[in-house]
């Protein structure tokens, strides 16, 4: 998920604007709060079973 994240923050525009909320403070603390975030994205479209759609905060 550490990898995925920086990838995240490319792609989607909402995890980017997250990032850049964040930006100034330590970058690893960053980017692992970016992984628990895609974590808990991943629980949800498992549960829901509904397609992740990027850019979409639910």
């Amino acid at each position: 998920m550490f990898k995925a994240s920086w990838q995240a923050i490319r792609a989607d525009p909402v995890t980017q604007a997250y990032y850049r909320k964040h930006q100034g403070k330590n970058v690893k603390s960053i980017i692992i709060k970016v992984a628990r975030k895609l974590l808990s994205r991943t629980l949800a479209v498992i549960k829901t079973e509904t397609p992740y759609t990027i850019g979409v905060v639910e």
